[in-house]
């Protein structure tokens, strides 16, 4: 008996590497059936009686996986000359496997609390991400645009987010229909925070969870995701993967992109971290029912925030009475959407910027070496997104204090108050969503202040939307050119392309042309309404923004499927969308006579 058992696993070793096509395949396929299986019964509610028999089902599927996961780390450490990052991935998740079923099988009351099935789930999951980035990874061999992948990436996570909210369970009380559905769906993909229902009380946690889910993926982009994952465990990017790569996180150096899409994520998981321990420290235990309900407020804000998705779980967000005037987690929650609307690159930057000093101080004081200059640490991008950045912060503050002083900003306490208040209201039009205050209160010049710095919005490669900041700089710049009589546009002692004047007109143009589409269609679907409240709507969506004036649960259907395109629209781009649906023309070598046009 012990030696078929012994034979039956060796052939059953050998068939997993002979088949390795086959194996990984199927690997893909099961997983991807059993994780839909999954969030169906999570969402559905089922039975006791049933829950067993799934459960039985699943320990099965993930006893599976784990035999063949083992093995075929085993054939890969064999098969290797040398150790790398690769190997470790693939160790973990073995290791993972082999826990849960010891503790499963073991009866051992040390590994009780692993034997739920919840960590079988946990397992299936990562199987389907797994696989599933690596097979994104085969997308080199087709033609596809990477511009154009981009758009049906956040389709399809579009698509699987509407029918997950709409399961039974991620309500409270009945499902949500279609089109509610999609709307909150978009409105998380697409960072925006805009809501036809109440958070906190009409999603139950399991809706609460997608929603937050929905969010992180697309505040970041499901391809970051999937190139991530894919690259630790397929071995590495071959060069058609680097080069669909640089379009897809905006890096010109084809042997940076892997670096970049590392840190990106990196980035983005240590700063949700850190901001997510500074919530927890900053509210009261009392507010919560438990440890874990604290927990979840503090990484469901944390994620929300740099996000720039705007959503609470609050019931009034956060104008609610148990963080109105609790300016430390206000002011945590300021930094980590300023953050999250700076853009990668801006932080990477910085980061190379504080590293040199550090080493050059370090240096200097331990082995009396003289500082080490680089030109140009901090890049032309970086500092065009910084002076406007700070620009825009300061005109939104003091412009927020001055018409709000006694209105919005009367219920604030001192001036350390009204300030946290004025900086808050200031800075969270761009893009974040969040309000501190009751926007009902809110006059008519700050409203259009507010419609201004939406329109705006963060800067590019970050998780927020509008124009974009160099957008706005380049067009400012521009304008300043020309009523100079420049023939050039120029700043921090370097000339700005004609290519880049003439995509930042573009934009502009374009931005305006949608957003008078969504006035104007939302104006036929929803007229009772006032013009200002959707104008100032549509502007909100088209900048993923989330702030509104009290009508987004009033709007009709088809009012709120105007708002969900326009917040599609806004989250991947105006021109990128154009970009990934319009032929390009083959640059001509002949040239027509100019001609100067009259204005």
């Amino acid at each position: 008996m012990l030696k078929f058992s012994v034979s039956m696993w060796k052939r059953f070793g050998i068939f997993l590497t002979s088949y390795k096509k086959i194996t990984d395949r199927s690997m893909l396929y099961l997983s991807t059936l059993a994780s839909i299986a999954i969030i169906g019964h999570l969402g559905s509610g089922a039975t006791s009686t049933v829950t067993t028999y799934f459960n039985s089902v699943i320990l099965w599927l993930f006893s599976l996986f784990g035999v063949i996961f083992i093995f075929r780390t085993i054939r890969v450490l064999i098969n290797s000359i040398q150790f790398s990052r690769f190997h470790v991935a693939e160790l973990i998740i073995s290791c993972y496997f082999i826990f849960i079923l010891f503790s499963k099988v073991s009866g051992f009351e040390l590994f009780a609390a692993f034997s739920a099935s919840g960590w079988l789930y946990v397992g299936i999951f990562s199987v389907f991400v797994i696989e599933a980035s690596k097979s994104s990874l085969l997308f080199d061999r087709f033609y596809f645009n990477p511009t154009l992948l981009f758009v049906i990436s956040f389709l399809l996570l579009i698509s699987f987010g509407t029918l997950l909210l709409m399961l039974p369970r991620a309500t409270v009380g009945l499902p949500l229909g279609l089109v509610d559905a999609l709307f909150m769906a978009t409105s998380a993909v697409c960072v925006t925070g805009l809501t036809v229902i109440d958070v906190s009380a009409g999603l139950s946690g399991f809706g609460q969870i997608v929603l937050l889910v929905l969010v992180q993926l697309g505040g970041l982009g499901i391809m970051t995701f999937t190139g991530f994952f894919g690259y630790f465990f397929s071995g590495g990017f071959s060069y058609k993967n680097q080069l669909m790569f640089t379009e897809l996180v905006a890096e010109s150096k084809l042997a940076s992109v892997i670096n970049t899409l590392l840190r990106i994520i990196l980035v983005t998981l240590l700063i949700e971290a850190i901001g997510a321990v500074l919530i927890f420290n900053s509210v009261e235990q009392d507010d919560f029912t438990g440890g874990t309900g604290r927990v979840f407020f503090s990484v469901f804000h944390a994620i929300s925030a740099y996000c720039n998705a705007g959503f609470s779980i609050l019931p009034d967000g956060l104008h609610h009475a148990s963080v109105r005037f609790n300016y430390q987690f206000q002011l945590v929650i300021a930094l980590l959407f300023i953050f999250g609307g700076l853009g990668f690159g801006l932080i990477l930057n910085a980061y190379h910027f504080v590293k040199r000093w550090i080493v050059n101080l370090y240096l200097k004081v331990f082995f009396k070496k003289t500082f080490l200059y680089k030109a140009w640490v901090i890049n032309f991008n970086s500092k065009i997104v910084s002076y406007t950045t700070f620009f825009l912060l300061v005109i939104g503050t003091f412009g927020f204090l001055i018409l709000e002083y006694n209105r919005a900003l009367a219920e604030q306490t001192g001036i350390l108050g009204k300030l946290t208040g004025a900086f808050f209201m200031g800075a969270s039009p761009r893009t974040a969503g969040f309000n501190s205050i009751n926007m009902e209160m809110l006059s008519v010049p700050a409203i259009l202040l507010i419609m201004f710095l939406m329109w705006v919005g963060a800067s590019p490669g970050s998780t927020g939307g509008g124009i974009k900041t160099t957008t706005f700089a380049v067009s400012v710049l521009n304008f300043v050119s020309l009523v100079k009589g420049k023939d050039r546009v120029e700043a921090f002692g370097r000339e700005i392309t004609a290519d880049s004047v003439r995509r930042s007109s573009a934009i502009v143009l374009l931005s305006i042309f949608t957003l008078a589409l969504t006035i104007f269609g939302l104006s036929i679907t929803d007229g009772s309404k006032k013009l200002l409240s959707l104008g100032f709507e549509s502007i909100s969506a088209f900048s993923t923004v989330g702030l509104s004036l009290g009508i987004t649960s009033e709007m009709s259907d088809g009012g709120r499927i105007i708002l969900a395109i326009c917040m599609f629209i806004g989250r991947v781009g105006t021109l990128t969308l154009f970009i990934a649906f319009i032929k390009k023309t083959n640059l001509k070598r002949y040239r027509y006579p100019q001609e100067k046009v009259l204005y």
